[in-house]
């Protein structure tokens, strides 16, 4: 089953090979060729076979000389006996199908799905051991380093994601967020989004608040979605009232305190040019009072 969880670290890994292969060279010194293209290929494994295999990411990097490598990317929420018989066959198939050379990294969020996801897996063949290369909160550094954020942006959201039990989480959290401002716009958002529904309760909820209180450029598609329901929701209504809901939707997801005469306020305005303004403050005020100032 795909979760949340399984889009936003697959995601990061899809969305960026370059700065995935930098993580995993830190993280296990894995000699993946620096030189050439690094591109996502399909994470569909089927082969021959009636059953389905499908991976959460496949990444293939190659270099000029013709040396490929295959990184097999999996997403582990707990412990699944049945994925060390999937694993094996997700390396087969992507040697048979790449003809090079195949790797598997898991990624978990807590120790002990990690501790599992890295015992060695006997295949029963003499010498055929396979010893799952895992990323988890033991083996993942804590990045609070925005110089380290900035040369590392793939490592530093797995940092996020893998540690968002961490006491110092927001800190985390804001240092990619700050980290984020050196890349193009598009890719930040699109690392931003991945982090934010792969986390879950007050850390999303904290990845959610500094991305409004940045800039628009790192504004989220739940804000953006829940604009769109307050439109959708008072079409009928009148354009007025529609953007008036979706000032007040804005806020209430915003953890922003709306006293009822604030309500009352923004409810009764009728002048779209100030509706619109206000719902533009409603992305990253910190109180109501704010957004009439």
């Amino acid at each position: 089953m795909v979760t949340p969880l399984h889009e936003g670290l697959a995601g990061i890994a899809k969305l960026d090979p370059v700065n995935t292969a930098c993580a995993l060279r830190e993280l296990f010194d894995l000699d993946i060729p620096k030189d050439g293209d690094a591109v996502v290929a399909s994470p569909d494994l089927t082969k021959i076979q009636p059953t389905e295999y499908r991976a959460d990411g496949v990444l293939l990097y190659s270099e000029d000389g013709g040396r490929k490598l295959a990184v097999i990317v999996e997403v582990q929420l707990k412990r699944d006996p049945d994925k060390h018989g999937t694993w094996l066959a997700y390396i087969a198939n992507v040697r048979v199908r790449d003809k090079c050379p195949a790797c598997l990294v898991v990624i978990c969020k807590d120790s002990s799905t990690a501790k599992w996801a890295a015992a060695p897996i006997e295949t029963g063949h003499p010498g055929l051991t396979l010893t799952p290369l895992v990323i988890g909160p033991d083996n993942t550094p804590v990045i609070t380093d925005i110089a380290r954020a900035v040369g590392n942006i793939g490592l530093a959201a797995i940092s996020a994601i893998t540690h968002s039990k961490h006491p110092e989480i927001n800190i985390i959290l804001a240092t990619l967020v700050d980290a984020l401002a050196s890349i193009d716009s598009t890719q930040a958002q699109e690392y931003a989004d991945f982090v934010t529904v792969a986390l879950t309760g007050s850390a999303q909820k904290e990845m959610e608040r500094l991305m409004t209180a940045q800039t628009h450029r790192f504004q989220s598609e739940y804000a953006q979605k829940l604009r769109a329901e307050g439109r959708d929701e008072g079409r009928d209504e009148g354009r007025a009232i529609g953007e008036a809901r979706s000032v007040l939707r804005l806020l209430e997801f915003r953890k922003v305190e709306v006293s009822d005469s604030a309500r009352e306020r923004i409810l009764a305005c009728t002048e779209e040019a100030q509706l619109y303004l206000w719902l533009e403050k409603a992305s990253y005020v910190t109180s109501v009072e704010d957004l009439f100032d």
